[in-house]
C-alpha cells in the first residue's frame, strides 16, 4: 500500500493505492474502466485520501472527488478543514468552497442554540436565527472562530472569507444524505448567492 499524488509519486498525504493478490485484476470486459482505477504499475486507486500516522496507522482524511483545486493550482481537502472547524461550539455545520477560486471560503451554519444563549448573556438581540446572523457582532464571533482553527492549516488552504447560513442542513431539507454527509452540489446551488458574495471582491 502506498500514498501517491496525481503524478504517481509517493507523498506523506495523498490517494491511498494498493496492489496484491487480494486486489481485483480489473472490470470484466471493461478495459476502459480498469485503466481508470488501476495504473501502469498495478496499483489500485481507491479514491480515498489518507496518510500514515506513526509509520503504521493509516488514517483516511477525505475522498479524492471532494478535493478541489484553487486558481493557484493548490489542492484543498475540504473535509479535513470542516471537521476541524466543527470543534468550535459555535459551529454546527460548515462547507468549504473554492474550486478554481483564489482562496477557500466557507458557508457556516451556526449552532443556533449555543449562539442564542451566548447572545442573551452578552446583550446581543436575538429575534430569530436569520436576524441574528446579520448582526456584525455575531459575524465577528464566527470570523474569529475560523481564524483560530485556520492556524492548523497551510496558508493556501486557510478559509479567508465566510458567509453564515440561516438554517441547519438536514435530510428532510435535502442538504444531507441519509448517512449525514453533505450533499455538496445541492448546498452549492442552494447557497450560490452566498458563495458569490464570498468571491465578489
Amino acid at each position: 500500500m502506498k500514498i501517491l499524488n496525481d503524478a504517481g509519486e509517493e507523498v506523506p498525504e495523498g490517494e491511498i493505492c494498493c496492489k496484491g493478490p487480494n486486489v481485483m485484476k480489473g472490470y470484466y470486459n471493461r478495459p476502459d474502466l480498469t485503466a481508470e482505477v488501476i495504473d501502469k504499475n498495478g496499483y489500485f486507486h481507491t479514491g480515498d485520501i489518507g496518510r500514515f500516522e506513526d509509520g503504521k496507522y493509516l488514517k483516511i482524511t477525505d475522498r479524492k472527488k471532494e478535493m478541489f483545486k484553487t486558481s493557484g493550482g493548490k489542492y484543498v481537502a475540504p473535509q479535513v478543514l470542516e471537521n476541524k472547524f466543527k470543534e468550535s461550539p459555535f459551529i454546527e455545520q460548515v462547507m468549504v468552497v473554492g474550486e478554481s477560486q483564489k482562496f477557500p471560503g466557507a458557508i457556516v451554519v451556526p449552532a443556533f442554540a449555543f449562539l442564542k444563549d451566548y447572545c442573551e448573556k452578552n446583550g446581543i438581540p436575538y429575534a430569530s436565527n436569520a436576524e441574528a446572523i446579520k448582526d456584525e457582532r455575531v459575524r465577528k464571533i464566527f470570523e474569529a472562530e475560523i481564524a483560530k482553527f485556520n492556524v492548523s492549516f497551510g496558508n493556501w488552504e486557510q478559509v479567508k472569507k465566510i458567509e453564515l447560513a440561516p438554517a441547519e442542513w438536514t435530510i428532510d431539507t435535502g442538504e444531507m444524505t441519509p448517512t449525514m454527509k453533505l450533499k455538496r452540489k445541492v448546498i452549492a446551488e442552494k447557497y450560490k448567492d452566498l458563495i458569490s458574495k464570498i468571491y465578489a471582491n
